[in-house]
């Protein structure tokens, strides 16, 4: 299982590596900021930063109810069924986890999603369609791979970079909706036309600056779904349970009837299903094809 091991080091220096840019990038844009406004570039990241955060610690403790009521999940108990709770719960013993809360969505797309600050307060659900579509070992991949999501704790880390994003889009918001070039240094002055070529570059990269951030964000999330994987195949050691149940998923391809753009990033896969090689672009989640294709080179996978 070395390379698993190797995958799993990889994706966690590849995220630490993104954060690190996303970091630069709101320096960056503060400066930018000032450029054209003549201001200091501090104020205006601190600003962004702590309203950025504090929208998103409302959604870091009310996040998991949200995306459980969104989904349309009910809470079902070991008595009720006892075969999806006894796989969770076997999965949970073995990745050293307190059982989380079991869910099912009435939903024939074949999907799951894990929820929760912390492995305490976590909830995993099962659409009615993976729960009937996939076989007992599976099923248990896909448990395997959202329980690592919560071990991981990969909510926490969405939160840091849903504040990074807000930041930079507030920023940009606060350029657009001030007074832009109210106070931009005049062109009078020595090196006037210099400084106008400036404020021009740093103006475009103001405008471009919330697609970028779009691309960096779900490349952290593209990047926790093969470390995801990753610790999945480690937990149950059969790589191709895993690789089978994205193979069905993949050739299904139905969209979930309640999904949407705030949750999408919980899900095992794209909860919109499978679309063109631009709309994959904007995903938070890798192809299914490349995601089968990481976990050939962990393990015997047909």
């Amino acid at each position: 299982m070395a390379n698993v091991y190797n995958r799993i080091q990889e994706n966690k220096i590849k995220t630490a590596i993104l954060i690190s840019l996303f970091l630069a990038f709101i320096i960056t844009l503060g400066y930018a900021y000032s450029i054209l406004t003549d201001t200091p570039p501090q104020g205006i990241i601190f600003f962004a930063a702590m309203l950025s955060i504090i929208m998103s610690m409302v959604s870091y403790f009310a996040g998991d109810k949200i995306a459980l009521a969104s989904s349309r999940a009910h809470e079902v108990s070991k008595e009720a069924n006892p075969y999806l709770y006894r796989i969770v719960e076997n999965v949970s013993i073995a990745a050293g986890l307190p059982t989380p809360k079991v869910y099912v969505i009435n939903d024939p797309a074949m999907n799951a999603f894990a929820t929760g600050r912390n492995p305490k307060l976590a909830s995993i659900a099962f659409t009615t369609g993976i729960i009937e579509g996939l076989e007992n070992e599976e099923l248990e991949a896909v448990a395997a791979h959202e329980l690592s999501h919560v071990k991981n704790y990969d909510t926490r880390l969405m939160m840091i970079v849903a504040v990074l994003v807000g930041a930079i889009t507030l920023i940009g918001d606060l350029v657009w909706h001030g007074h832009l070039f109210g106070g931009r240094r005049s062109s009078n002055r020595e090196g006037g036309q210099a400084e106008a070529i400036l404020a021009i570059v740093a103006l475009v990269f103001l405008i471009l600056s919330p697609i970028i951030a779009q691309l960096i964000q779900l490349a952290v999330s593209r990047k926790r779904e093969y470390l995801a994987d990753a610790s999945a195949v480690l937990l149950t050691r059969y790589a191709q349970g895993l690789a089978s149940a994205l193979q069905k998923i993949g050739a299904q391809g139905t969209p979930m009837r309640n999904a949407n753009g705030a949750t999408a990033h919980l899900y095992f896969s794209n909860p919109f299903g499978s679309g063109s090689r631009f709309r994959n672009l904007w995903s938070t989640h890798p192809p299914i094809e490349k995601r089968i294709a990481a976990l050939r080179e962990m393990g015997n996978v047909k």
